[in-house]
Order: structure tokens, then sequence, then C-alpha cells
């Protein structure tokens, strides 16, 4: 079977994260679960199967990709068939025989829809250069080793949402909620020098650290590869129609709560 390579998107609430886990909800178990019910594979996973990332409990995606030996009729309407809730893939790529979803990656981007408000948005862009580029982000992830990571992004307004893209060929383990974290801390009146105590070799620990920012306003934007997607415009019309209604109904959700909050 020739290597295939899918885009795929979803809302992160209902998932445990991508990674299948044992006994919980999750985008990629969910995924699996559409292929068996198809018959395109048997076993753990399916042949050479490799995804772009592993997005947290709760991040969202729009370019998500997986990648696998595919049998050439499936189509990402034939995986829509197989799958409930909110995950759809929406386009497809022919691959080379040795593509791997997660290696052959030129980069990453994500995006987080920052609610800022008043917050001084010329501060927040010039804490942000501050962490662009190339630094050691050991002190703003969980992991011990591989943390040398070169950032590019930038921050823009939209309405009432500061929108923080960051972009590298790949992130270390809650990088970017925490690099979103720390810009909001110090727009919101931390001194600058923060960072570049977060920056510096000694590690930090305790109060001093930078816990994640939320979950859910961070949704994985793209992945860049050698490859061309070509969207399937029936799938790609019906992901769009999902998140349409699911913004429908977070408006009337949110239009009771303010009913309550303000009437109290």
């Amino acid at each position: 079977m020739p290597r295939r390579a899918f885009r795929v998107a979803y809302d992160g609430r209902p998932y445990y994260g991508f990674q299948r886990q044992p006994d919980v909800t999750t985008v990629e178990g969910e995924l699996f679960g559409a292929l068996r019910r198809l018959d395109v594979f048997e076993g753990a996973k399916p042949p050479a199967y490799a995804a772009a990332g592993r997005t947290d409990a709760g991040v969202s995606a729009r370019a998500q990709t997986i990648a696998f030996d595919a049998p050439t009729w499936l189509t990402p309407s034939g995986l829509n068939s197989e799958l409930s809730g909110p995950l759809r893939a929406w386009a497809t790529a022919d691959a080379p025989p040795d593509f791997h979803a997660t290696h052959d990656a030129n980069w990453r981007e994500y995006r987080y829809f920052w609610l800022a408000g008043d917050e001084d948005e010329t501060r927040a862009r010039r804490t942000l250069d501050r962490l662009l580029g190339e630094h050691d982000f050991h002190n703003l992830t969980t992991d011990d080793a591989n943390t040398v990571r070169e950032v590019s992004g930038g921050i823009e307004s939209e309405g009432d949402f500061l929108v923080v893209t960051l972009r590298a060929s790949g992130f270390c383990r809650e990088l970017v909620r925490r690099v979103v974290a720390l810009v909001q801390a110090v727009t919101g009146g931390d001194d600058f020098d923060r960072i570049d105590r977060l920056l510096a070799p000694e590690p930090i620990e305790g109060p001093e650290g930078v816990p994640p920012a939320p979950a859910g306003p961070l949704v994985l934007h793209d992945v860049d590869y050698d490859i061309d997607f070509a969207a399937e415009p029936p799938a790609a019309a019906a992901t769009r129609a999902m998140f349409a209604d699911l913004r429908e109904e977070r408006r009337a959700r949110a239009r009771v709560a303010g009913h309550v909050a303000d009437s109290l």
C-alpha cells in the first residue's frame, strides 16, 4: 500500500489529548477505532504510522497530520464516515515511501487566542520578542533534555483577543503554553528581568516557575511538509460546518452565562 498523509481537525475539549491512552477518549484512539472499523489495519496501529505531534488534553487542531500505509480508496470523507465527536479529516496527500509525519515536518505553528481585554498590546509584543530566537527553554518545559529551540512568531490583535503565534521545527512539552503564560504575566506587570532569569542556565522551580496557560485557547494551526495536500471539498465542507455549529453552541452558552452573571 502507498504511504499517504491526512490532515485532521478537532476540538480538543472532549479528548484527553492526542496520544492513545488506556480507558480514556483520545484523538488518536478515535482515529484508530475508525480505521479498524474500515478494515484498514489489524494490530496495534496502522503500518508505518506516525503523527505530526501530540497535543495536550484540551488543545485543538486545524491541521494535525497523520501518515501511514493506506489503501488508495481511503478518502477523508470515508474516514469521517466512521468518526464521531468533534473530529474530522479534510485533506490528503500522496507521500514518499519513507515519509514520516513526525520527523519530516519542516515546522509546526501554534496559535493561542488570548482574551486580553485592555492589556497593553505593545508590552505584550515586547515581551514575546525577548522570547523569540534560539534559547534553551529548560525552565519552560517539563522535558529534561533536548530543550534548545529556535522559535519565531508574533502577536496580532483580533477584537478582544491577542493572537499569539509561535512557530518552530518542534516544541518541547508544554513550551507553547508556558511561553504564553510568561507573556501574560509580564504584560500584566511582572518585571522584564524575569524573562532573563528563566532563560538562564540555572534551574528555576517552585513559585518562581511558570505554570502553563490554559489549554482551551490553543490550536495546532499548521504543519509544513515537502508534500502537497489537497482538500477534499465534501470533507472540508463538513469540517467547516462542524466547527460553525460548535461556535453557535458556545455563543449560546456564553449568553446564558452572561445572563446569570449580570442578573445576580
